[in-house]
């Protein structure tokens, strides 16, 4: 069996900068200070992290303490569903995602589930903002779960193994990002990646990264689904 886990910004969907928007006011609201957030990169960070790189850029000095991290973080989940409710964003799954999820939902031999940098509560509101069902992913690591990254996929793998009759491990696990960080996130337990560049991030570069296979986008399902089971 394979353990198949989507990234969800730039890869799953777009948000049209919702995410970016919800962060801004969130930080100021809680701390009176956004830090260098215009150019600062989110993609392949966690939620967490990116408060707390934006705080310490402001000179926060409680950018380091859980409490303060997590106060921003429930105000952004409250300022994220306002931004996806307001209609000024076009909020959408990108090419290929639904019909990719489809095909997965009949291979008997897959599990599907999401590794991303976006705490549970946003991505659930991100999901349902871009009409993808939240419950059709059966397991998850979120951006709350581990302090970086390359902490997600054993987690993940760990809370398959009811599903797998075992942890899964190696190319039991494809994960599927358009981003760097995705590519290489898996690396510590042999994970095999495969990249889209959908995201900010080209072909070449993801290619560069160590993606196992790089598609421009998910539309050609046939070719997905054969990289994701190869």
């Amino acid at each position: 069996m394979k353990l198949v886990l989507f990234d969800i910004d730039g890869t799953l969907l777009w948000s049209d900068g919702a995410g970016r928007s919800a962060i801004r006011q969130a930080l100021l609201a809680e701390t009176g200070a956004t830090g260098p957030i215009d150019g600062f990169r989110f993609d392949g960070k966690m939620d967490p992290q990116i408060i707390s790189e934006l705080m310490r850029g402001a000179g926060h000095p409680d950018a380091g303490s859980p409490a303060s991290i997590d106060a921003v973080c429930d105000r952004y989940v409250e300022l994220l569903e306002r931004e996806l409710a307001n209609g000024s964003r076009n909020v959408r799954a990108l090419p290929g995602v639904v019909a990719l999820l489809d095909a997965l939902d009949e291979a008997t031999q897959v599990i599907v589930g999401l590794l991303t940098g976006n705490i549970e509560a946003g991505a659930r509101l991100k999901l349902r903002a871009a009409g993808i069902d939240f419950d059709r992913f059966r397991v998850g690591a979120f951006g709350s779960d581990a302090p970086a990254r390359s902490g997600l996929p054993q987690i993940a793998a760990a809370r398959a193994a009811d599903l797998m009759e075992g942890t899964p491990a190696g190319a039991q696990i494809v994960i599927i990002g358009d981003t760097p960080a995705d590519v290489t996130c898996g690396a510590g337990i042999a994970a095999r990646a495969i990249a889209v560049a959908t995201g900010s991030y080209s072909a070449d570069e993801l290619a560069a990264a160590g993606a196992h296979t790089v598609f421009e986008d998910l539309s050609d399902t046939s070719r997905v689904v054969a990289a994701i089971l190869s």
